[in-house]
């Protein structure tokens, strides 16, 4: 594929450089305000925020899905669909709940560099879980300052490198044949710092025809240059062979077995091999002047192939084998001052950035599992060029304003290849927004800030919702951005031994997309736009330490999200309905013992109310509450460290439904939680001193 340079130079500037990142959390200017030092941007900043930091992502759970701790996040679902096919399914505040795979409408990040590719959708696989310190998410107004798809904002920082060189080994063994090992190394040495990990995972899965392996490596490699200057050079892979996909149960099948694969799955041997790796490169330099630079380049490769569920050899259906080959990259340089302005303190963070996103995209008839004749041949293309400026301004020692702007430009193209059909179905799409973002805070006391905040947002439909129209071939060029207006009041509390966040939020949304109906000739689902909607709602997080070493927890969300305006391609008028895969309440609870020694365990508790499947919301699955217990020992001697853990979840055995696959075509909505399951594990960790 020679159609995009942009990998072949960052990866030849990675290879050739040996200079390599400084330590410590790697964040553009956009974080450097928005998601400033932890230790009290979630107390000080205008908007809903949270920050999960060590001690929130538990040692004593799998380590390999971003649900794991994403759970405890008010104003945020995140659930495990028990198929590593289609990823973890996460949303915020409803932007996202109807993704059937990955992530759409919610931003990820790690360490600077972009999990989520230009046109917006995300793969939180992507995650380097067992070298992150700490998650940072943003939700509310400000988030939309990251740019398109940003209905929120999930942001991983990797540890530091440890002082002393430090071998760390990991292995967990689980219900339905699970198995997943680590290997950690980290350590600084001189100006270098070292963090890398390897990990491989397999399962069986809880249902048939669900079996999985998946093998990570990262490298995160830090040079201080000097005292004003740092460069960080990270580098990922993802390898995830043959995973097969159970798909969705219709409610008759859910009856009958929830534990059984469709039909059609084990017919068309439904599955998805990834491929991914990429690079980044990231250099700060801190001025003379107390201005900060900041260059970012990424770039990196993607290959998927998977069996759908229908043969795709009708005219116009594209394939039933769709095989991505996917080149991408981009970069920031971004700039920051701390100055005043008629004597009032401002931090101010400009830049501008781009990205890019070549596909290859080719459709081939499944024979029963085989590929076959070829049905689609393409190329698509998207290209980002956004530029922003962000302000905070201390205007007093109690009032501070962060106010931003952010302008997008999202460009899509097509090139079909595939001319033996009798039609050309090349075309382009251009997409442009300016989203501004306003917010206050006020210190009422000490203790207690206020805040309120306002901002409009946008998010261009992803490729994969572009790729098919609901009659004809090529692009659905007719599918717009959604836009949103947002705003959020709300207060933080910081008292002693207690933690209480409390937001209030309203979001309108234009041209909401939304799954449409299945294509006349296959069993793919399409999209479309619908008219009007609203969102609004309620989060609160209250933290509280107790007496002999009890620590409790809770995350209460309420959210109430329907559609004003919708009338499907039937005709039919969904006004006043629920979005679908929301629930309007969702709670997580937990109380933590941790006595001096080494010891601790907890008991999580988690409830989601009747969520809908469908835009007429005449499919659901109803509400439930699952409760889990983990535990675990840390037990130093010397150099070594041993950490044996355990966790049951779903204590009761409760039959519910984990997740939905919205509007899901052929009825089937339904993806089924285990019935009680454990985990057992063990952790040895060495240090060279």
């Amino acid at each position: 594929m020679t159609r995009n340079p942009v990998f072949t130079s960052v990866f030849f500037l990675c290879c050739a450089s040996h200079t390599l990142a400084a330590d410590g959390s790697l964040k553009l200017p956009t974080q450097f305000i928005l998601a400033a030092d932890p230790a009290d941007a979630a107390d000080t900043l205008p908007s809903a925020s949270s920050h999960l930091d060590s001690q929130a992502l538990s040692p004593f759970n799998l380590g390999a899905n971003l649900s794991e701790s994403l759970q405890r996040v008010p104003g945020v679902l995140a659930l495990n669909r028990q198929n590593y096919a289609q990823d973890v399914q996460i949303s915020s505040r409803g932007f996202g709940a109807r993704a059937q795979f990955g992530v759409r409408g919610v931003r990820l990040i790690q360490d600077g560099i972009p999990l989520t590719m230009p046109d917006g959708q995300g793969q939180p696989a992507l995650f380097d879980l067992d070298g992150l310190q700490s998650i940072d998410v943003l939700r509310g107004p400000l988030s939309a300052l990251y740019g398109n798809a940003s209905g929120g904002i999930i942001q991983g920082y990797s540890a530091a490198a440890p002082l002393h060189p430090t071998l760390d080994s990991r292995t967990a063994i689980g219900s339905d044949d699970l198995w997943r090992s680590r290997l950690k190394y980290g350590g600084q040495h001189g100006a270098l710092s070292i963090n890398a990990n390897v990990s491989r995972l397999e399962t069986d899965g809880y249902r048939d025809h669900s079996q999985a392996q998946r093998d990570m490596a990262n490298l995160r490699l830090g040079w201080d240059i000097d005292d004003a200057s740092s460069l960080t050079l990270l580098l990922n892979s993802l390898d995830q062979p043959e995973t097969q996909d159970p798909l969705g149960l219709s409610a008759a099948a859910l009856g009958e077995d929830r534990e059984q694969a469709v039909a059609r799955a084990e017919q068309y041997n439904t599955r998805k091999t990834v491929r991914h790796n990429q690079a980044g490169l990231n250099y700060q330099r801190r001025l003379s002047n107390d201005d900060q630079l900041t260059l970012m380049v990424y770039g990196g490769e993607r290959y998927v192939e998977q069996y759908l569920a229908f043969t795709g050899d009708d005219p116009f259906a594209g394939g039933g084998v769709i095989e991505l080959d996917r080149r991408f990259g981009g970069g920031e340089l971004g700039w920051q001052r701390d100055t005043q302005v008629f004597e009032v303190p401002v931090e101010l963070a400009a830049g501008l950035t781009y990205g890019y996103q070549g596909e290859g995209r080719k459709g081939f008839v499944n024979n029963d599992g085989r590929k076959g004749d070829l049905k689609r041949d393409e190329f698509n293309r998207v290209d980002s060029k956004e530029a922003y400026l962000i302000s905070t301004w201390a205007l007093t020692d109690q009032w501070s304003l962060t106010a931003g702007v952010r302008h997008s430009r999202v460009e899509f193209e097509s090139e079909d290849d595939f001319l033996s059909d009798g039609s050309d179905d090349s075309g382009s799409v251009d997409y442009r927004q300016t989203t501004p973002a306003l917010g206050v805070s006020y210190q009422w006391s000490p203790d207690l800030t206020l805040y309120a905040a306002a901002g409009q947002g946008f998010e261009t439909p992803t490729f994969q919702e572009l790729a098919y129209r609901p009659t004809g071939s090529g692009l659905n060029f007719a599918l717009q951005p959604s836009e949103s207006v947002n705003t959020e009041v709300g207060f933080k509390l910081r008292q002693g031994d207690t933690r209480v966040d409390a937001a209030l939020f309203y979001t309108r949304v234009n041209d909401e997309i939304i799954t449409g109906v299945e294509q006349a000739t296959t069993d793919r689902s399409t999209y479309a736009n619908a008219g009007k909607s609203t969102r609004r709602g309620l989060e609160l997080a209250l933290e509280q330490r107790l007496p002999w070493d009890l620590n409790a927890y809770l995350a209460y969300t309420y959210l109430d999200a329907k559609f004003d305006q919708y009338t499907d391609g039937n005709g039919d008028d969904f006004a006043g309905n629920y979005l679908p895969g929301v629930p309007r309440h969702s709670v997580y609870a937990e109380l933590a013992w941790a006595p001096a020694g080494g010891f601790s365990t907890a008991l999580e508790a988690q409830s989601l109310s009747k969520r809908y499947a469908t835009d007429d919301n005449q499919a659901s699955a109803p509400g439930y509450a699952a409760f889990n217990w983990r535990a675990g020992y840390r037990h130093e001697l010397g150099d070594w460290a041993l950490e044996p853990f355990a966790r049951i979840d779903n204590l009761t055995g409760k039959d519910y439904i984990g997740s939905l696959i919205v509007n899901g075509a052929g009825a089937r909505y339904y993806e089924p939680a285990p019935e009680r399951n454990w985990l057992v594990g063990i952790g040895l960790q060495y240090h060279w001193r």
